[in-house]
Parts: C-alpha cells; sequence; structure tokens
C-alpha cells in the first residue's frame, strides 16, 4: 500500500516518527528538523480526516523513565507544526483510553517508547557472558512481540515513517507490522523519499560518482568504504580518519586520532582503490593545533609530518583544493562525516571546501545525497541545505542501506 493512495478517512492512524530532536537544559527544542520532516505525512492522514497516533523514541533512556527524555516536552513544537492542539498520553503502552477516544482530524502523542525495555528488545541488567542470557532474551523477545501487539491495539493502519530507526528491529519498527494485513502498513511519505535517495546512490547512478567519508574512525565506516570501492569514481576519505591513514603509509602524526589496530586495513583499503581504478583522495596537509580547543594556537603541516605535542583538527589548504577538484563535475555525490572538528568555528575550513563544491555540483546537474548527523549539521551551519538534492534523516540506517544490508522497517512493510 502507497500512503498516497489510502483515504484515511473514518481510520485511526499510528505512525512511527522520530522525534528524538535536541533539547537544551530547560527541555526547550533546539533544531525540529526531525518535526518538520514528517509533517507531510501527518497532515496527510489529519486532512483526509483519519485520527492520528503519533509514537517516537527520544534518547536512550534504555527500559527506565528518565524525565528528561519525556516526549511531553515536545507536545507545543508538535502541536505548532501541525496546527492542531497535540494529546498527550503519559504512558505509550498503557495508552488505550486516550486512543479510544480520538477522533477524526485529532492527533495524540505517546511517550517515549523507549521507557520500556521491550521496545528495543534487549534484556536489561544481565551480561550477555551470564548463562541465564539467552533464557532472559528468549523472554524479552515474547514481551516484545506483546508490547508491539499493545501499540497496534490503538489503531487499525500502521505507518513506519521514521527512516533513522529503519535499521533497528525494535517493536515499533518491525515487529508491530505482524499486526496489521498488508493493506493497511505502508511506509510514510519521508520514508519513500529516503529510500528513493537511497536507490539514486545505489542503482540509478551517473557518473562520475564521488563519496565523501569523514569522521574520526575507519572501524565505523569501514563496511561502507568497501562497498563503495566497487561503484564510486572518486572517494574521498577525510576528517580523523587523515591520521590513520598517514601513519599506515608510515607517517608522523604528533597526538592526532589514530586507530592503531586499523592500519592494515588503512593500507587495504589503498590496495583496493587501486585494484578498482578508483581515485582516492587523501588529506595531504592539515591545520593542526596545539590543543583541542577553539583557542588553539594553529599551523599548517602536511598530514604525515606533524610535529610532537600538535594534532590535526582539519583538512589544509592543499586538501581542501583536492576535495573540491574530485566533487567538480561529479553527476552523483554522497557525503557522510566531516573533515574536521566543525564545531570549532576556527577548524571548519576543510568542511566548508566540501559543502561549497558539492553546492556547485548540484547547481550544475549531480544528485547530491548528504546523510549522518555530522554531514547534516554543517550544510545547515553553512546555509547550504537548500542547495543540494537530499539530505537524510538518518545516519546509521543510511549507512547501512547503502553498505547493502537490509533494513529491517523496510523488509516488515514489504513482506
Amino acid at each position: 500500500m502507497k500512503i498516497e493512495d489510502f483515504n484515511f478517512a473514518g481510520h485511526k492512524a499510528i505512525v512511527r516518527v522520530d522525534f528524538n530532536v535536541p533539547l537544551d537544559a530547560e527541555g526547550h527544542v533546539t533544531d525540529d528538523t526531525r518535526i518538520r520532516g514528517a509533517l507531510p505525512t501527518l497532515k496527510k492522514i489529519l486532512n483526509d480526516g483519519g485520527a492520528l497516533i503519533m509514537m517516537s523514541h527520544m534518547g536512550k533512556p534504555k527500559g527506565k523513565v528518565k524525565p528528561e527524555l519525556s516526549l511531553k516536552h515536545i507536545v507545543k513544537d508538535v502541536s505548532k507544526a501541525l496546527g492542531v492542539d497535540v494529546k498527550f498520553a503519559p504512558d505509550c503502552a498503557n495508552a488505550g483510553k486516550e486512543a479510544a477516544g480520538l477522533k477524526g482530524g485529532e492527533a495524540l502523542l505517546l511517550e517515549n517508547l523507549r521507557f520500556y525495555p521491550e521496545e528495543e528488545g534487549k534484556p536489561v541488567g544481565i551480561d550477555k557472558t551470564d548463562p541465564k542470557y539467552d533464557a532472559a532474551k528468549a523472554d524479552m523477545k515474547k514481551r516484545q512481540v506483546e508490547f508491539a501487539k499493545k501499540l497496534a491495539s490503538y489503531a487499525d493502519v500502521y505507518v513506519m515513517d521514521a527512516f533513522g530507526t529503519a535499521h533497528r528491529k525494535h517493536a515499533s519498527t518491525a515487529v508491530i507490522d505482524q499486526f496489521y494485513d498488508k493493506n493497511h502498513k505502508m511506509l510514510g511519505f519521508l520514508m519513500e523519499k529516503e529510500v528513493k535517495a537511497v536507490d539514486n546512490i545505489l542503482n540509478n547512478i551517473k557518473r562520475p560518482f564521488t563519496a565523501i567519508m569523514g569522521g574520526s574512525k575507519v572501524s565505523t565506516k569501514i563496511g561502507i568504504i568497501e562497498n563503495l570501492l566497487t561503484k564510486v569514481d572518486n572517494l574521498i576519505l577525510c576528517g580523523g580518519m587523515t591520521y590513520t591513514f598517514a601513519k599506515a603509509q608510515g607517517g608522523h602524526i604528533g597526538k592526532s586520532i589514530c586507530e592503531n589496530d586499523k592500519l592494515d586495513i588503512a593500507l587495504d583499503v589503498i590496495k583496493k582503490a587501486k585494484e578498482n581504478h578508483v581515485n582516492l583522495v587523501l588529506g595531504t596537509d592539515s591545520v593542526a593545533a596545539d590543543k583541542f580547543a577553539n583557542d588553539a594556537n594553529t599551523k599548517v603541516t602536511p598530514s604525515n609530518a606533524i610535529p610532537d605535542g600538535w594534532e590535526g583538527l582539519d583538512a589544509g589548504p592543499e586538501s581542501r583544493k583536492a576535495f573540491a577538484k574530485a566533487i567538480e563535475g561529479s553527476k552523483t555525490i554522497l557525503w557522510n562525516g566531516p573533515a574536521g572538528v566543525f564545531e570549532f568555528d576556527n577548524f571548519t575550513g576543510g568542511s566548508r571546501a566540501i559543502a561549497e563544491a558539492i553546492a556547485k555540483a548540484t547547481k550544475d546537474g549531480a544528485f547530491s545525497l548528504i546523510g549522518g548527523g555530522d554531514s547534516v549539521a554543517c550544510i545547515h551551519k553553512f546555509g547550504l541545505a537548500d542547495q543540494v538534492s537530499y539530505i537524510s534523516t538518518g545516519g546509521g540506517a543510511l549507512l547501512e542501506a547503502i553498505e547493502g544490508k537490509v533494513l529491517p522497517a523496510i523488509a516488515a512493510i514489504e513482506k
């Protein structure tokens, strides 16, 4: 079932949204991007005359009630965005009364799903080495199904629209579906856009295809890097990864971040890039600092000759030129991970160079996909969000999809 083909009039729909938005110390929303991203789906249901129930997680309470992670903090923001007074159910597993009283055109937000360990389906308070762990895990799986069944009892239609959690087999994403027939479960508009964007990257590639992988660790990106090496024409590896690659090739990196147990993997990536005729672009120079702070003393130095006591915190001017040159003329672009410690204003140069090159290539006809929290934060920080093709709401889900893995939440709707 496609959401655009379904008329929600006379139906109650429960929608898995991703309202895991950042809050300040007073509990105020500091970035409502994820709320705004869900609006097309939510407004379609309300405009059809359907009753809307929204469910989401916030943070990582790990099965315990944590007031600072209550979704009650965002009720006003969701109400304002939707244009209706959103009701609130303070217990997501016992919201039958609130759901039953909901009329067409009305909306209800359930409390944080992860206040219940059954949402994630992992045993709490028992280590994997404990002989009783397997029994506890089996028991939790049964409880997870019952939890999902309770959520499903609130509505006769299920809509999955939280791409950021699509790679998790949680009660609300990939268990609840079994309580709905194929005509009453569907992907929301946001999920459909995400799936289409990933499909453009994987199956509708226009060349040259350039991928930019940043961030601090090779280990968290190795799966996707290896997969991309069979697909891309240019692969830019930047950020903290730069120094693992520099050291693997015999360079001196001062006190820069480095995964010493991944040096062989770095060398293997270089080897595979050559074998696959991929233009691998690594930063040749860096902006090094004498401390990890915005006001640190800085100097530009080769990435493989950073003095003792100094650490690389951003790509240097020559690296920025090389990144921009690789991106120039590309027709498909994927960016995940910054080129430096962009949170510090004095170390945004590398990430900004990448963002500006992507915006220029997009203007020239490229399809550009930005994914992952830090990359998305970069593109917004530089005011270029409206100059790229698509900004993904999911970090881990996007990477796993591009890595070629089946996302449980999508499989649940399609099966």
